[in-house]
């Protein structure tokens, strides 16, 4: 009865079981893990060099690296989004006592459009302007309920927030002196050719520094540089636009103009033709230039999707994973879209380590 077929299925259930207890023990510090793993990836080449200016001294090159990850990374997006929800409670204030009127702002504009165009309007229902105020004045009204309960959940949850950072800390530290060796370990254990999961575990890594240092310092290039074009127009809350053009900057073919350009339009409306120009000027050659001048520098032409993959897999991962998801959903389309092409093309299954060796060299 006690066969080595049945010790080891017995082994193999056991293996799954505990596997799956363990990741489930995991899911409240899902982006602790995951922005650790990522700022990891990010920073091991700055530990390595660390450690190349002090050998055998690892604890303290690693302890460098987490307090210069500190100081370039992490403080400065605390004190943006410190700034952030402050701008958010005034903006919401505005909002309620209609300083901010997006209905009045509406109209403006639908009184500066030519009568040829509002009879298109017309002929299509679409000239109801009470009608249209009504939607703006809810929309606004929602909108600004929704930013409010959102800051409010932010408030509420700062100390998980607290535990879930310095777990991200406390593993940063072991993931950039340890990762060399946890990466040895995981290749050997999963049951894989070695090619094919050195091959994939590349492209996990390109994917994941590419959306990182790529996606993430184009979107803050896009973000900061609107924002600054908002406030030296005097556009109110400006930091707060920087931050949507900022995210929005991570979907491609959507893009920051979803935010300058209404703001555009609504100078040109109301006569404002000098500020309307310079944000039209700013957001198609400065704003817009930016992702073909940096993403190709940063990135690199060999690691990106597709740009209809890279829109489908990050907005179905913030759909599933909330703000986490920008880096999880090209990483899972990434992986399939590797994994696949291992399975298909022979040359790629019979011997992918000529392109593993090339990803290795690219990333």
């Amino acid at each position: 009865m006690n066969s080595p077929q049945l010790q080891r299925g017995v082994f193999l259930a056991l293996l799954a079981i505990v596997t799956v207890a363990f990741l489930w023990v995991l899911v409240p510090f899902f982006g602790a893990v995951l922005w650790g793993v990522a700022l990891a990836i990010l920073f091991t080449p700055l530990y390595k060099w660390l450690l190349k200016k002090m050998p055998g001294k690892r604890n303290v090159a690693a302890l460098s690296t987490l307090v210069i990850c500190l100081f370039i990374v992490i403080l400065p997006l605390a004190m943006v989004g410190v700034s952030l929800v402050q701008e958010i409670v005034q903006v919401t204030q505005s909002i309620r006592s209609g300083q901010i009127n997006f209905a009045a702002y509406f109209q403006q504009i639908l009184n500066a459009m030519p009568q040829w165009l509002m009879s298109i309007f017309d002929r299509f229902n679409l000239g109801d302007m009470e009608a249209w105020q009504e939607r703006i004045s809810a929309g606004a009204a929602q909108g600004s309920q929704l930013i409010a309960g959102q800051a409010l959940t932010i408030g509420q949850n700062t100390f998980d927030f607290l535990i879930s950072f310095f777990v991200m800390l406390y593993l940063l530290y072991f993931l950039v002196r340890d990762g060399s060796a946890l990466s040895k370990t995981m290749r050997e254990a999963v049951p894989l050719a070695k090619p094919h999961t050195h091959y994939l575990l590349n492209k996990f890594t390109t994917v994941i520094r590419a959306t990182v240092k790529g996606n993430v310092a184009v979107a803050i290039a896009q973000g900061a540089i609107g924002g600054l074009a908002f406030w030296l127009l005097g556009v109110q809350g400006a930091l707060l636009w920087a931050v949507l053009m900022a995210f929005l900057s991570l979907l491609p073919a959507v893009g920051a103009a979803l935010i300058w350009g209404p703001v555009a339009i609504y100078f040109l409306a109301t006569g404002h033709f000098w500020q309307g120009g310079i944000l039209i000027f700013v957001g198609v050659f400065v704003i817009g230039l930016v992702d073909n001048i940096l993403r190709p520098v940063l990135v690199g032409k060999d690691t990106q999707m597709p740009d209809y993959i890279v829109l489908m897999s990050t907005i179905g991962g913030m759909a599933i994973f909330g703000i986490n998801g920008f880096v999880v959903g090209p990483v899972i389309a990434a992986l399939f879209m590797a994994a696949w092409s291992l399975f298909v093309e022979s040359g790629q299954w019979e011997n992918p380590s000529a392109d593993a060796g090339d990803d290795k060299k690219n990333s």
